[in-house]
């Protein structure tokens, strides 16, 4: 590790840092107007609105701005057909791609309140708390992002960085479409930042596990539940032996968690349900867990396929691989905790069951880190709130962490090169 005493703010950086503190009434103001856009991961007239007005944004910085088309998804819909889904283009904000260092910003445009959710305006609750969708998770992070990027441009080094701004539809839902741009990224940049939420004291994710979404598609035999009961083969019946063997696997294997989160299916009362679709998410701590996990489910699904008239397809698979807390990530960590060093703040971590874009980083070799975003909590509810004060606070830490990154004094090559050399 680093010593933090090592590093100093000249004349110039102290200048720059201090006067991000005249941001924050346009910050505060443009994260209340961007709150009241509905932008839920399926909402794409909301999803629209939201990246024209990031696009006004980022228009003010010295850059290429454009929209990216993503990748075509799949999905199985409730009649337990695969459907291919079109997502929203990612906003893409490109500036020096010919600099020596290259870094990735990575952040989310979408939040995980539907167009037609109760949540969907930002209120008070006092003088420096904000309660609203997306407040936290992750406008206020794309709002830190965007001014520290104009703070670097007032920089003396500046021309040293190059940077490439993804900010992605479809996050929330796993990033599906914007993976494969995620990954060409972590391939070709030096280190990544991502500006997904602090928790409300400041405290960032360190290592996180890895995730997978799945879908299984159980298929039985419809008859009349009274007169034909025995023609007919219960989809729902044999869903329900697969979910409670598949959360009786809970604790059996450290770090490994199994959710089975919705299921659809069936019908009338007097039908024998003929579909069952079976919605659940994995966690785990380890790549090598990986394996294991696999031969469980495919073991549970073997039995369903040995029943009589029963059918059992599994789809979906592993989105994010973990994210160790490995001596790459490390080194960028710990440029982190220096540059709030410098300015007086105490940069705490934990590891972090959580999944982000930082995973996906990481799986295509970029060292990074994941938690620059505001200080906030209660994502993913009506309880969501933001600090207002961290806006500017979290701004001056990324402009610093930039700065140092352009000057030379944090390495962004050595980090790249141990991440190729450790993974």
């Amino acid at each position: 590790m680093s010593n933090t005493l090592q590093y100093q703010l000249n004349p110039h950086e102290q200048e720059i840092v201090g006067g991000l503190t005249v941001r924050h009434s346009e910050m505060v103001a443009t994260l209340l107007e961007w709150s009241l856009i509905n932008s839920g991961s399926r909402n794409s007239e909301g999803l629209d609105n939201m990246r024209a007005a990031m696009r006004r944004y980022f228009d003010q910085l010295p850059a290429k701005v454009d929209d990216v088309p993503l990748a075509v998804g799949e999905y199985v819909s409730s009649k337990g057909v695969k459907e291919a889904v079109e997502y929203m283009p990612a906003l893409r904000v490109r500036v020096r791609s010919e600099a020596p260092i290259q870094l990735v910003l990575t952040g989310h445009y979408d939040t995980v309140f539907p167009k037609d959710s109760h949540f969907q305006k930002p209120v008070n609750m006092d003088a420096d708390t904000v309660n609203g969708p997306g407040v936290a998770d992750m406008k206020g992070g794309i709002l830190v992002m965007a001014n520290a990027l104009m703070a670097l441009e007032k920089y003396e080094h500046a021309k040293n960085i190059g940077y490439t701004v993804l900010l992605s539809p479809d996050e929330e839902i796993g990033s599906p479409g914007s993976a494969p741009l995620l990954a060409e990224l972590g391939r070709k940049c030096d280190v990544g930042l991502t500006y997904e939420p602090a928790l409300a004291d400041g405290s960032m994710a360190g290592a996180r596990k890895g995730s997978g979404n799945f879908a299984l598609i159980i298929k039985g035999l419809a008859a009349h539940a009274g007169r034909e009961h025995h023609l007919g083969r219960n989809a729902i019946a044999a869903m329900a032996e697969f979910v409670v063997g598949l959360d009786a696997l809970n604790g059996k294997r450290e770090g490994v968690t199994f959710n089975i989160a919705k299921i659809d299916g069936g019908g009338a009362p007097n039908i024998v349900p003929e579909l069952a679709i079976g919605r659940f998410n994995v966690r785990m701590l380890a790549t090598e867990d990986v394996a294991w996990i696999t031969s469980q489910i495919d073991t549970l699904i073997a039995k369903i396929n040995s029943k009589d008239g029963i059918t059992a397809e599994l789809t979906g698979g592993f989105s994010r691989p973990p994210k160790p807390m490995a001596p790459a990530n490390a080194m960028v960590f710990d440029w982190v905790k220096s540059a709030g060093a410098l300015l007086g703040q105490n940069i705490r971590w934990a590891p972090s069951g959580g999944v982000c874009e930082g995973n996906n980083l990481w799986a295509s070799g970029c060292p990074n880190v994941d938690t620059l975003g505001v200080r906030g909590g209660e994502i993913h509810s009506d309880r969501e709130f933001i600090k207002l004060s961290s806006l500017v606070e979290r701004t001056q830490l990324s402009a610093v962490i930039l700065m140092k990154l352009a000057s030379g004094e944090f390495d962004a090559k050595a980090a790249k090169t141990l991440a190729q050399q450790g993974r």
